[in-house]
């Protein structure tokens, strides 16, 4: 089965459809919501799903790598791609806030992450996470940038966390791969914007290889001071907002070469945005930022929660976009963002978790994705947070 990072064609947008479609049925949308958990049962929630994780998807085999599904199925390859792996990294990572004793199945999985790293580099010469691991664990992949966005996130919120030199170098070598994806050819409609991947089947310059390539160089700036950081950033951030914000104040998916917009509204295209206007504001200390990040989470919640489509919505786009969510509570002190997430987490706890084997089930076959479990992780994980923390989450 194909993941996200790997689906053959244009885009990856109608293999999240079906996955979206699949992944919840009407009758849990219609049942009512279960009283939200407190807080100490975030952090147990969060170790017992990291457990199921971990048990269900570890190989076992001395990598540190993580299989794509469960249960698997016959053709599916040894290892996950690098979007659903950086997402279970993230777990482990997100833990380690609340839970010392995860240090080590952190580090383990800071490891298995480097399975992931071409040190020759891709198509523009730049060394970055391939979308499959390389020798000898795997035969490497294309390269996306937002697959190698995340994983500078990550890196950048470890610094902030411990103060690790090398994971703030690594995200300071991923910023120059994607500042190496920006489309120089003036011919094209709407010229310049991140690409979303170097493959050459796919043309799509999206929100989630501008946004969260923002995200990542303003973060950078703000922590080295260095001002070609959030110069490139903010290059990424105006030209997301010329071509693919819509009036409503929310985020399309895509556009093509020819100016052609794929008008998706996915939850972590509107998460992000939010997060880069919260670090802009920071830096800036420019008011306007911050009145555009509360726009949008208001558009945004309003869109999801008031009226009623969070659950169509993956989970692992729903953890990114609570994620900024809380970033921008961290600064405004609005409740609502995290009530809205212990509420979310909770039913799909109560509603899509298997207490058997403690994984969440969304596929219309049953099975679970590696992804998906290390989504309910983060979540949980986070909500598990003292708030103090969220000012280094994205």
């Amino acid at each position: 089965m194909a993941t996200l990072s790997e689906v053959p064609g244009p885009d990856r947008s109608s293999h999240v459809r079906l996955l979206a479609g699949a992944a919840l049925s009407a009758v849990m949308i219609m049942l009512p919501s279960p009283v939200v958990a407190a807080p100490d049962h975030h952090e147990s929630r969060a170790t017992a799903a990291y457990s199921a994780l971990d048990r269900y998807f570890g190989t076992r085999d001395g990598s540190g790598l993580y299989r794509e599904q469960y249960p698997s199925a016959a053709d599916d390859n040894p290892y996950s791609y690098e979007w659903p792996y950086s997402q279970i990294h993230i777990a482990a990572l997100d833990l380690t806030v609340v839970n010392p004793r995860s240090e080590p199945a952190y580090a383990a999985r800071a490891a298995g992450q480097e399975r992931y790293w071409n040190a020759t580099g891709g198509t523009t010469g730049l060394p970055g996470y391939d979308s499959y691991p390389v020798a000898p664990y795997g035969a490497g992949g294309d390269m996306f940038y937002d697959d190698n966005e995340w994983v500078g996130l990550a890196k950048v919120q470890r610094y902030l966390q411990t103060r690790d030199r090398a994971a703030l170098a690594r995200a300071e070598e991923i910023f120059a791969l994607v500042e190496s994806g920006w489309d120089t050819d003036s011919s094209h409609s709407a010229p310049g914007g991140v690409f979303w991947t170097q493959a050459t089947w796919s043309i799509d310059r999206n929100t989630v290889s501008n946004m969260p390539a923002a995200q990542l160089g303003v973060r950078l700036y703000q922590i080295t001071g260095k001002r070609r950081y959030l110069q490139s950033a903010l290059r990424f951030y105006n030209w997301t907002n010329t071509y693919l914000q819509s009036p409503s104040g929310l985020y399309w998916d895509h556009l093509d070469l020819q100016g052609t917009v794929e008008k998706t509204i996915w939850s972590y295209n509107q998460g992000v945005p939010v997060g880069v206007n919260v670090l802009l504001y920071q830096v800036t200390h420019d008011r306007e930022y911050l009145r555009r990040a509360k726009r949008i989470a208001d558009a945004a919640y309003t869109y999801y929660v008031t009226q009623g489509r969070l659950y169509a919505q993956p989970i692992f786009f729903n953890s990114i976009f609570f994620k900024n969510l809380l970033l921008l509570e961290s600064v405004t002190g609005d409740r609502r963002y995290r009530q809205a997430m212990a509420r979310y987490a909770d039913r799909v706890w109560s509603t899509s978790r298997d207490p058997k084997t403690g994984l969440v089930h969304f596929n219309a076959d049953g099975g679970t994705e590696a992804i998906q479990q290390a989504a309910l992780v983060q979540i949980y994980a986070v909500l598990a947070w003292p708030p103090a923390r969220w000012s280094i989450l994205y």
